[in-house]
Formats: structure tokens, sequence, C-alpha cells
């Protein structure tokens, strides 16, 4: 079917799903936005349903793959206001509604019955981030830029959606990268285990497409029953039977008191505007970036 912000093209026994908002920098708005996220789970949906389909590989228009979450409307979707005095707190209800659905399709990634690939150039942040680990194969430019910056927002290592990136890297470099929220390049990303491989971006294209030719030569049913194993074994690790707290985790955060003298997004951002808040947010650890 036709999708407004993501392209879909089937050949062969492969689809891609190309993250279609290059002028955003393919940032994701949430559930039932009627936009980007929606879109992306339809087709995701479509390629998992389609017995032809062996390999789905999720990319980005433009120069980024996905650079989080569009700060401009974080916080709205939960019918947050500006911060002014009398205004009402947003619901808990709500916001464990959204968070939940936000979550579920992190998990739809991981237990996809194809096998995924995400093919990484330029940003990825966040959302973006979170994707990639979610997926089989990462395969991304040498020079891309991949963090978990929104952590930085304050959220201090939050949230179980990141349980992949705990076992791709281990305990303490996934606590410096969410603590910190610094960023990686591809390169770096593949030497940390973060992502499959690293190629110069020139090549990343050509790389993809010779991994997906070798993975479509495996059959259909191998490929169900091996990713219908893997869901087993996410499950006695604990990555899937304890996805629930991430969602829990990201709800409770939204309520972070912000003392005086603390970076407060929300507060930049009605004040000073959406691109000022986040630049805030990232030139404040520039004099102690490790």
């Amino acid at each position: 079917m036709p999708y407004k912000f993501v392209l879909y093209e089937k050949d062969g026994a492969a689809v891609r799903i190309t993250l279609n908002r290059p002028e955003k920098l393919n940032a994701f708005d949430f559930p039932g936005q009627g936009g980007i996220y929606d879109d992306f789970y339809a087709a995701l949906e479509e390629a998992s349903d389609d017995d032809e389909v062996k390999v789905i590989i999720i990319k980005g228009a433009g120069r980024s793959f996905c650079a989080g979450h569009d700060l401009s409307t974080v916080g709205f979707v939960y019918g947050m206001g500006t911060g002014k005095v009398g205004e009402r707190r947003a619901s808990q209800r709500i916001r464990l509604q959204v968070d939940r659905k936000w979550m579920e399709g992190h998990l739809k990634i991981l237990i996809c019955p194809k096998i995924t690939i995400a093919q990484v150039q330029g940003h990825c942040v966040g959302e973006g981030t979170t994707m990639l680990e979610c997926c089989d194969f990462a395969i991304a430019a040498e020079d891309a830029q991949i963090s978990h910056a929104e952590q930085r927002l304050g959220f201090a290592g939050s949230g179980l959606n990141v349980l992949p990136l705990y076992f791709s890297v281990g305990l303490k470099r996934a606590r410096d990268l969410l603590l910190t929220g610094r960023a990686l390049t591809g390169k770096e990303a593949a030497e940390m285990g973060l992502v499959t491989k690293a190629v110069p971006a020139d090549h990343l294209e050509e790389e993809v497409a010779r991994k997906v030719e070798a993975l479509c030569l495996l059959p259909q049913d191998g490929i169900a029953i091996g990713k219908a194993t893997t869901h087993l074994v996410y499950d006695l690790l604990g990555l899937t039977s304890g996805w629930g707290l991430g969602y829990y985790s990201h709800t409770f955060f939204t309520n972070l008191r912000f003392e005086e003298g603390e970076f407060n997004f929300f507060r930049e951002r009605r004040d000073q505007g959406t691109r000022t808040g986040f630049h805030l947010r990232d030139d404040r650890y520039a004099d102690v970036e490790p």
C-alpha cells in the first residue's frame, strides 16, 4: 500500500523500507499521530506478513538514518502544556498508553519474523539507535554519528527498551553511552560491537546489497524457524519478558522535576524555541566530552 512518510520497495525476497522525511533527518513522531511512526510500523507489518519476503532493510532517505524524535513535538503528545502557572499536568494514563504503544514498536522489530538489517548513515540518534539495536544486523557508514543523546534530556540511562544495547556492548560500555549521551562514529560502533560492520559511506549501499544477497539464499522455513527460536532465546535472556518496564520507566521520567540551575529542555523550548533548546542540550557537554 502507498505510504506518505516511508518508501516501500520490494525486490524479490527483499523489502526496503526507507524513512522518508529527509528535511527533518527522518525524525520520528509518536504512535497515533498519523506520521512517520504509524507509516513505518504499518510497512513493517506488511513486509512481515508477506510470505515471499525473507529480508527487510530499514534505511533513511537523505543524509541521515534517523535523528531521533522531533523535539518540536515531544511532550505535547501526552497533553503536556508549556509549563506556565495554572496549566494542568498531563495525565498518567495517557503517558502510559502512548509509551506502551511506542515501546511495542521496538519489540516488533526485535522479534520480527523476517531477517532485519539497519542501513545507517549520518545521524542515528535516540529512536534511530534503538531501532538499530533491535535489528538482526546493522551496517553503518564509518562516519555515521550514533548516540543515545536523548538521555541528556534528563533520563540518565533509563528504559528497558535499550536492553539490546547492554547485550551488544556490555554493562560498562552501555552505561557510559547512556549516562553521557556521547556519539560514536560508525567505525567506533563496529569496534565496540554495537553495529555488525562499518564501511566507507560510498560503499554502504553495495555492502548491504551483498549481505541481502547472501541472506536470501536461506530457505524460507529455515528463516521462520530460526527467528522463532531467536525469540525464545530472547525470552530466556530476559530481553523480551521484561520489556514492559521500558514504558513504565519512560513514563516515570516524564514526571521529572528539574531543580534550580538544572537544564530543562521543555522550559528552554518554551522560552527560546526548539532549535535553541536542542543546541543548549548538547552545548553544555562541549568542554567535558570524553
